[in-house]
């Protein structure tokens, strides 16, 4: 494992274990997470791997196969939010929440696309929590470490993201579905077969990079934040259908706009749970994919966080064959998704890369998502 030659070579001895934590795709319920509601994502068979070996000597060293040049070292109790910046920070922020005073290094490794919607930072803070709750011997449950790894991204990195993606990344299983409550934490895993039906569901990676600690994410949840607190409810999740939303709209532009984010909120929480109770009922799969491309139009025209970029894909994709096909993650950049027959997947993949050629973009990354097992030890 290349990983572990990695941790050899930089500190001279053997990591104490290996652990892998999987990114996600989301099949429905985008920026539902941090108001309160329904997702349901499956973890993708992409990981991030970290070799983790504990040190005496107080002090926090880390680095990366995909950053040959951005090896950290720093004292432990330097640790603060914001520091250190970049991809080290993830880490940082999982090690000062589980208070590993005595000192730890670390080497990851990992295949989830960075920057592309699919949690690869999830992945990366998950891997690690995982491994050191077990080399630290510490009684924690996963839901427990979502938590963590949740706080090290918007407490430490300063990303404004919910809980979709670390959960999604420690709980999932092979074959199903990960239906979550984001307010209660309640969970259910819902079978998802898609090779059993015949079906693919292709993960397009246009390659324009989105960070959810810039603005536009942030924008979008205080615009909800301002929305429920108008409404007078604490979450979005709180407001049980569209006809609850006409107080937003005073006729002024931001009222207009928080009406339009609400809406996207609360059609989105009601897309999830039809697609749930599809899979809870073992229908087709195929009869979800209308619900996922209404998904994708609440993105683009109510939620604006779509490009066009992303819109051309879910076009072409449809008109290929696609029984359905949105956007996934935060917005602004990151990939799409299809639901297709597999036998009908290369056609799709071919309509696509011609679509990308025709707007002078180079051939996009495709890969089917397998439902595949959340975090584990790997050696």
């Amino acid at each position: 494992m290349k990983v572990v030659s990695a941790f050899r070579e930089r500190f001279g001895a053997d990591p104490d274990g290996v652990w892998a934590a999987p990114g996600r795709v989301n099949l429905i319920g985008e920026h539902t997470d941090y108001n309160g509601g329904f997702v349901l994502p499956v973890a993708l068979p992409h990981v991030v791997r970290a070799a983790l070996g504990r040190r005496s000597d107080g002090r926090l060293a880390l680095a990366s196969l995909q950053h040959p040049d951005g090896d950290v070292e720093l004292v432990l109790d330097d640790l603060r939010p914001g520091t250190p910046s970049g991809w080290g920070g993830y880490v940082a922020g999982v090690v000062q929440g589980l208070r590993a005073a005595e000192g730890l290094s670390v080497v990851v490794d990992g295949d989830v696309p960075a920057g592309a919607g699919l949690s690869s930072s999830a992945a990366l803070c998950c891997s690690v929590a995982l491994g050191l709750r077990d080399v630290l011997g510490l009684d924690l449950t996963r839901e427990e470490l979502v938590e963590v790894a949740s706080r090290a991204e918007n407490d430490h990195v300063g990303a404004p993201t919910g809980i979709l993606d670390q959960s999604a990344s420690l709980l999932c299983r092979a074959g199903m579905a990960l239906f979550l409550d984001a307010r209660d934490r309640r969970s259910e895993q819902l079978p998802f077969d898609l090779a059993g039906a015949g079906l693919a569901l292709l993960v397009v990676d246009t390659g324009q990079i989105h960070a959810h600690a810039d603005g536009g994410y942030g924008d979008r949840r205080r615009e909800c934040e301002t929305a429920a607190a108008r409404l007078g409810v604490r979450l979005l999740r709180e407001v049980d259908g569209v006809d609850r939303l006409a107080p937003l709209d005073d006729g002024s532009d931001e009222g207009r706009t928080l009406l339009r984010r609400a809406r996207h909120v609360v059609t989105e929480n009601a897309r999830v749970l039809d697609v749930a109770a599809l899979l809870r009922e073992r229908s087709d799969p195929r009869a979800i994919g209308p619900i996922l491309t209404a998904g994708h139009a609440s993105l683009r025209d109510d939620f604006a966080v779509s490009t066009p970029l992303l819109d051309a894909t879910v076009e072409t994709a449809l008109a290929a064959g696609a029984y359905g096909a949105r956007m996934v993650g935060g917005g602004f950049g990151g990939s799409a998704v299809a639901l297709v027959d597999a036998g009908a997947a290369e056609r799709v993949i071919e309509a696509v890369a011609a679509r990308f050629a025709a707007e002078g973009r180079p051939a996009p990354r495709v890969f089917s998502a397998v439902p595949s097992d959340g975090a584990r030890r790997v050696a």
